[in-house]
C-alpha cells in the first residue's frame, strides 16, 4: 500500500498504545503524532502529553471532548434505550466512534496518511475504529499493530516496555485491561478470564460494594427534556457535568455494577466486570418517565428494536445509514418525553418512586377503581368476544 510517512496514533499512555507508539517507529521509520481524547478519564492523563513526547511521538494532542461525548453518542444511545444482551450500556462500544472521528480530523489537518490503534485482534475495537474510519476517510491507512506484529501477549508487551524504558501503569499483579470514561470503567483480564473467579478488590473504582453502602437511602429527582436529563433536584448540568455528577451519588450507593460474559462481535465470549452508576440511573429514570409520555405501539415497537440499535453500537456500526435512519424514529419518539421522576438509591439498586409529565397518557379517571363517567365497562365484552374469535375457531377445527 506504499509507505507510511505520518501516523496518527490513538493514544492512551497505557501498556498497548506506549509499546506500539515505539514499535511503529521503530517498524515504519515514520512520524507518529499521538491523540488522546480526554473523555473523563480523570487523573489517568496526568502527564499524558509529556510521557508520548519522551515516548518518541512528534506531536501530542490532547482534546477535551467529555460533552460532545455526553451530548452525541451517550444521550441519543440513552434515548433509545440501548442496552447490549440485557445488561451492558455500552460505555466502551459508544466512545470508539468519537476517538476515530477526531483521529481521521487531526490525519487530515496534519496531512497524515495513516491512523493507528492499540486494539488486539481477538477484540470488538478493532471493528469499531476501523469501520469508522472506513465510514469517514476510507483514504486513510489503519495501522493495527496486534495484526502485525510477533508479540503474542501483554506479559510480552511489559517486557518490551521494560527493555526500552517505558513506564506503563501495569504489572502482573494488576494485570487488567482497563477503559475508562465518563459514562463508565471496565476490567477485562488477569483472574476475570476465569467466568467462575469473583474479581478481586481492584476490579471496582466507582462504586462501593453494596453491602458497604450507607443504611439511609436517598431520594433524587432526575428531569427530563425530549428524552434527555437535563438536571438533578431542579439543578441544572450540561450533559457530561450531569453523567459525573449521577456517578458520584450513584457510586455511594453501589449502583452500577455489572459482572457478565457478553458475545464479541468476532465470535466469541468475554467476561468483563463494568461500573456505569450514572448511566445506570439515568437508563432506569429515562425508562419510567416513557411509561406515562408514550404511546403504547409507539414503545413497543422502539423496544423490538433495541436489540438491533445496542448492536449496530457494538458492531462498529455508529456510521452507518442504518443506525442514523433507526435515530431519526427514536428521536420522533422523544418529543414528548419531558417530566421528572423521583427515585430512591438504596444498597446497589435504583428505585423509582413517582413520575410525573406535562405530555402524561396516564388518566387517572379512566384507570380508577371508584366509580367514574368516562369509561363503560361493558365495552370490554365485545373487545374481548373479537380478540377470541380466532382462538375459538382453532379450538373447533
Amino acid at each position: 500500500m506504499g509507505e507510511v510517512k505520518k501516523v496518527v496514533l490513538a493514544y492512551s499512555g497505557g501498556l498497548d498504545t506506549s509499546v506500539i507508539l515505539k514499535w511503529i517507529k521503530n517498524t515504519y521509520g515514520c512520524e507518529v503524532i499521538t491523540f488522546t481524547a480526554d473523555l473523563g478519564q480523570g487523573e489517568e492523563l496526568d502527564g499524558i502529553e509529556e510521557k508520548a513526547l519522551r515516548t518518541g511521538a512528534s506531536k501530542a494532542y490532547v482534546v477535551d471532548v467529555k460533552e460532545e461525548f455526553a451530548r452525541d453518542y451517550v444521550f441519543p444511545a440513552f434515548r433509545a434505550g440501548a442496552i447490549y444482551e440485557g445488561r451492558y450500556l455500552l460505555g466502551t462500544s459508544l466512545a470508539r466512534p468519537l476517538i476515530a472521528k477526531k483521529m481521521v480530523e487531526i490525519a487530515r489537518e496534519e496531512g497524515a496518511d495513516a491512523v493507528a490503534h492499540g486494539a488486539t485482534g481477538k477484540g470488538n475495537d478493532q471493528v469499531r475504529f476501523e469501520l469508522s474510519v472506513m465510514a469517514l476517510a476510507p483514504e486513510l491507512r489503519v495501522i493495527a499493530p496486534w495484526r502485525e506484529w510477533d508479540l503474542e501477549s501483554r506479559t510480552d508487551l511489559i517486557e518490551y516496555a521494560r527493555e526500552n524504558g517505558i513506564d506503563v501503569p501495569v504489572s502482573r499483579e494488576k494485570p487488567y485491561s482497563c477503559d475508562r470514561n465518563l459514562l463508565h470503567l471496565s476490567f477485562e483480564g488477569g483472574e476475570l478470564e476465569d467466568p467462575w473467579v469473583e474479581g478481586g478488590e481492584n476490579t471496582y473504582l466507582l462504586t462501593v460494594p453494596p453491602e458497604k453502602a450507607p443504611d439511609r437511602p436517598q431520594v433524587i429527582t432526575l428531569d427530563f427534556e425530549e428524552g434527555n436529563p437535563v438536571a438533578i433536584d431542579k439543578e441544572p448540568y450540561s450533559p457530561a457535568q450531569l453523567i459525573l455528577r449521577l456517578n458520584k451519588i450513584g457510586g455511594t450507593h453501589g449502583v452500577g455494577r455489572i459482572d457478565m460474559v457478553e458475545n464479541r462481535f468476532v465470535g466469541m465470549k468475554s467476561r468483563g466486570i463494568y461500573e456505569t452508576p450514572g448511566g445506570t440511573i439515568i437508563h432506569i429514570a429515562h425508562r419510567d418517565l416513557e411509561g406515562i409520555c408514550l404511546d403504547r405501539e409507539v414503545m413497543h415497537l422502539r423496544d423490538s428494536l433495541i436489540p438491533r440499535y445496542a448492536e449496530m453500537i457494538y458492531y462498529g456500526f455508529w456510521f452507518s445509514p442504518e443506525r442514523e435512519a433507526l435515530q431519526q424514529f427514536i428521536d420522533f419518539s422523544q418529543k414528548r418525553v419531558t417530566g421528572t421522576v423521583r427515585l430512591k438509591l438504596y444498597k446497589g439498586g435504583v428505585y423509582p418512586l413517582g413520575r410525573r409529565s406535562p405530555y402524561s397518557l396516564y388518566d387517572e379517571e379512566v384507570v380508577t377503581f371508584e366509580k367514574d363517567q368516562v369509561y363503560n365497562q361493558a365495552d370490554a365484552s365485545g373487545f374481548i368476544r373479537l380478540q377470541g374469535l380466532r382462538l375459538m375457531k382453532w379450538e373447533r377445527r
